[in-house]
């Protein structure tokens, strides 16, 4: 049991006075420029899961997610998204019926299934995506323009119907993802029927964008195709995708009149805020930094680093979340009067941070860790793989149930019951929702897990994420490296590394110290590494490294209280409850029946007890502290009162992971609490 102080003396409460979540002041980040130092991801299948936290959700998405999703869009129960292709075909009758973006859903299901291949064992979906991509090749016009809502329109006879006749038709979105997830199949079957479609579909954009207008140049809505494209580019090593991603990412600044909801108020090399629709912005970012991976265009820089260090410190969850408000207005109160334009899902102005209408959509969560990631491999800093984890393990989790087959849209950090505003989307997680983008947007990111573990540069092999499996990693300027990791993380604080196989030759070992952390010991064959160990930092260590050699890193792990800036107006006076990288909460269920969560207080001294319950939502540690439950009299109507000493009960309560909430029953929920006087 530990005693938690709340005076603002604490350490981790000091340091994040100014930032959410990492508990470090911001690196002086560089990009890095040389192919030398370039990092890597690992091949596909090079790393896998065998026991342990992701291991249960690997396991999970091969059982349970991957086969009930193919379910239901195979079917037309819901939304007809594979009977599109055969309808755009002729293969079946019919019209479009879904949103403009469900062939990007179905490539991202495909997405996961390939990542699920690309484990050993795993082949069984092999003839069914062949018959899958024969189906979409058929659909693809001659011309290489594949996008199903206009495709079978153009069959049933309508003339009128034209690509890129309305920005938000989501042509780009689609064949983005169309792009890299056939770049993935082909990775891992070695088949180039899929590449050759998304080749056609490059080709296609080629023509299209090859003399770009003002018009053209707005048809950039929720970008994958910077992603798709460079992937493109990885995969055939034809340097035509490069141009053309590029030429698109470049052609932006074109747009007249633009605004914040699409990022295109201002040029590129302009932005220095985060504003607008969220997950158009994290994939914006994500695409424009694999762009900066490759041609190490420096006067990208300046607004990648500076954009998301706004992200990070003024307008991000706790949990990871990206895109507080369901509808903003951006630049929100500018006296620029004609620049301001109503913004969907919307990045709100900064410390604005609301709780309970907290938007915080599972894909522009997902499009942060896309983010993050790239910024990692531009970079090597630690940060970027901290603010990754904390989206991994919190709000990106969040967005399924325990049994993977029901999801939520939005993320919210508290949930009452009733709720004092009507809200468009269920605090239940429901098996469809209209706009199908998180699910498999979700499913493809866990199938993902493995390979964002490991990355490798020139002599070094990096260990970003930590969770008990193996990678065979083939390693610049050394050969391969074989290690096993064992570990009960994120319950427990102990990672074990050891050595399978190793070159002769001396290579560097980086491990990632996360910054949640104040503490840590590094120890190598036994033996406790004498120099201090920097948090936050990745620790290297070079050596000739043979077979048997065993790495050990302990990680200072105590249950924390948490406090934001105090410019967030919400959270003032409030705390949340943190345990390495798990963000937890209160649930209703866990308080006497009819208690509110607007009643309940953490006490001053909150003493944290941290408990394994292997039976309880599907093995989980909980903590339990101090609470007081106040008495509320009823308001009557009142919006305010004279101040009045509240009569309270003192109890100990149990909060869960953030990511398992209501999980159990219909239940009120909040992540921030206030402390109690």
């Amino acid at each position: 049991m530990c005693v938690i102080p709340t005076h603002p003396n604490n350490w981790l409460l000091c340091l994040l006075a100014h930032i959410t979540f990492l508990a470090l002041p911001w690196p002086a980040i560089r990009a890095q420029v040389t192919n030398e130092e370039a990092i890597h991801p690992l091949p596909l299948g090079s790393a896998s899961w065998s026991t342990g936290f992701w291991a249960q959700r690997w396991k999970s998405l091969q059982e349970d997610m991957i086969p009930s999703m193919w379910d239901l869009m195979k079917g037309d129960d819901h939304k007809p998204f594979y009977q599109h292709f055969e309808i755009a075909e002729g293969l079946r009758e019919g019209t479009y019926h879904g949103a403009q973006w469900n062939d990007g859903d179905f490539y991202k299901w495909i997405e996961s299934v390939c990542l699920l291949m690309a484990s050993k064992g795993h082949n069984s979906w092999d003839a069914t995506l062949d018959q899958i991509i024969e189906v979409i090749g058929l659909a693809q016009a001659d011309d290489g323009y594949l996008h199903t809502p206009t495709l079978i329109r153009q069959r049933n006879g309508d003339t009128s119907a034209r690509p890129f006749q309305n920005r938000f038709n989501f042509e780009m979105y689609n064949m983005g993802h169309l792009m890299t997830t056939a770049c993935v199949h082909h990775q891992v079957t070695g088949k180039d029927s899929f590449l050759q479609i998304a080749i056609k579909a490059g080709a296609f954009l080629e023509k299209a964008f090859e003399q770009p207008t003002p018009a053209l140049a707005r048809n950039a809505v929720c970008p994958s195709h910077y992603m798709g494209l460079m992937d493109l580019y990885r995969e055939t090593q034809e340097p035509r995708w490069l141009q053309l991603a590029t030429h698109l990412i470049a052609m932006r600044d074109l747009v007249e009149e633009g605004g914040d909801d699409n990022q295109d108020r201002q040029p590129l090399r302009e932005h220095r805020e985060i504003h607008g629709h969220a997950v158009r912005a994290n994939y914006l970012y994500a695409g424009v930094t694999d762009l900066f991976l490759e041609n190490k265009d420096a006067s990208l820089w300046p607004a990648l680093q500076t954009t998301w260090k706004n992200l990070m410190a003024k307008k991000v969850y706790i949990t990871g979340g990206c895109g507080a408000l369901y509808d903003g207005a951006s630049p929100d109160g500018s006296v620029q009067q004609s620049k301001i334009t109503r913004v969907h899902q919307a990045y709100g102005r900064n410390y604005q941070l609301p709780n309970l209408t907290a938007h915080s959509e599972t894909c522009a969560n997902i499009g942060a860790v896309l983010w993050h990631w790239r910024l990692f491999q531009a970079t090597g800093e630690a940060a970027y793989m901290d603010a990754m984890e904390q989206a991994l393990y919190n709000s990106i989790l969040s967005g399924v149930d325990l049994d993977g087959k029901h999801f939520f849209y939005v993320n919210p950090l508290r949930n009452l019951n009733p709720s004092p505003v009507a809200l468009r989307w269920s605090r239940q997680r429901v098996p469809f929702v209209t706009s199908f983008c998180c699910p498999p947007n979700l499913l493809r990111t866990v199938a993902r897990t493995p390979d964002y573990a490991y990355a490798v540069s020139h002599q070094t092999l990096w260990v970003n994420l930590f969770g008990s499996g193996k990678v065979e990693a083939p390693c610049p300027g050394v050969g391969k490296i074989s290690l096993t990791q064992s570990t009960e993380y994120p319950w427990k604080d102990t990672i074990q590394l050891k050595i399978d196989s190793s070159p002769s030759e001396p290579w560097t070992l980086a491990i990632r110290v996360p910054g949640w952390t104040d503490r840590a010991a590094l120890k190598i064959n036994g033996e406790t590494i004498p120099d201090s160990i920097s948090t936050g930092k990745y620790q290297r260590v070079r050596r000739v490294w043979r077979a048997g050699d065993r790495v050990q890193l302990a990680l200072n792990m105590p249950a924390q209280l948490i406090e934001t800036h105090p410019q967030v107006e919400e959270n003032r006076g409030q705390v949340a409850l943190k345990r390495g990288p798990i963000v937890y909460c209160l649930e209703g269920v866990d308080l006497p029946a009819g208690t509110s969560m607007t009643d309940v207080a953490i006490a001053t001294e909150f003493q944290a007890q941290v408990e394994h319950q292997p039976n309880l939502l599907g093995g989980i540690h909980t903590i339990s502290g101090n609470i007081r439950i106040h008495e509320n009299p009823d308001w009557q109507g009142k919006l305010y009162r004279p101040y009045q000493p509240h009569p309270h009960v003192s109890m100990r309560a149990q909060f869960i992971p953030y990511y398992t909430w209501a999980n159990r029953a219909e239940s009120e929920m909040s992540v921030w609490l206030p402390l109690a006087p």
